[in-house]
Formats: structure tokens, C-alpha cells, sequence
């Protein structure tokens, strides 16, 4: 059944934009690139980051919702503070879901919800593998 994701889509109607600010965000540039698509490979099992070019967005709410994926960050306040920095709004500030777990969400500068979290257990499988 589900054995992790492969590729997260977020949409922006500026891609080049877009492109520059999760290079800033993440410190590395797209390893693919097409027209209307980049992508990234991210974090220690390289998941997949693409952005698409917002005309090929399907018919969505006017605001962000719906899921969030959370990606695993080593210091939860101090990503959270830099992507503000960075010039994203606040979707959900740090909240803490017991020892070992807290999470936050922001609306990156393209209208996507980019959530982040503090996350023992993903440490603890890091250190089977």
C-alpha cells in the first residue's frame, strides 16, 4: 500500500521566482528542470520537491488548505523563524504534540502550505537505517 511519497506538487504562478526561493530555502538549485516544472531532491532519502506552473493548477479553493505535509527539521523555531524571514506568513505556529513532536506550517510566498516539524521518531528510524 503507501510506502512514502514520492514527489510533493506545490504551484506557483511565477516558477522562476519560485525556483529561486526554494533554492534559497533549501541551498541547492533544481536538479530537473522543463518548462513549466522543476524539481528538487530533498533531505536524507532525496524525496521530491516539484513545482509546477500555476496554468496547470486543477480547480482548487480560493485560499491554501487541506494537507499538510510535514518535513522533518532539525531545529524546529529556528526553520520556522527563517522562512518567515524569507517572506512566508505564518499558516500555524510551533505547536507542540507531546515530547519529541511539534510542528508549524507556513503559506510560502506562492499561496502553498509548506509545513515542517520536530520529529523523535523520524530521528530514531534515521538511526536504524
Amino acid at each position: 500500500m503507501l510506502r512514502g511519497f514520492a514527489t510533493i506538487s506545490y504551484y506557483a504562478d511565477d516558477l522562476e521566482a519560485a525556483s529561486a526561493w526554494y533554492t534559497d530555502v533549501l541551498g541547492i538549485e533544481p536538479y530537473y528542470v522543463r518548462p513549466g516544472y522543476i524539481e528538487f531532491r530533498v533531505g536524507d532519502y532525496e524525496h521530491e520537491l516539484g513545482i509546477i506552473d500555476a496554468q496547470y493548477r486543477p480547480a482548487a479553493p480560493e485560499s491554501p488548505g487541506g494537507e499538510i505535509i510535514h518535513w522533518h527539521v532539525d531545529d524546529l523555531p529556528g526553520s520556522y523563524e527563517r522562512l518567515l524571514a524569507l517572506g512566508a506568513t505564518s499558516y500555524q505556529p510551533p505547536i507542540e504534540h507531546g515530547p519529541g513532536f511539534v510542528t508549524a506550517s507556513v503559506v510560502d510566498p506562492f499561496g502553498n502550505v509548506l509545513g515542517i516539524m520536530f520529529n523523535q521518531h523520524y530521528l530514531e528510524m534515521l538511526a536504524r537505517d
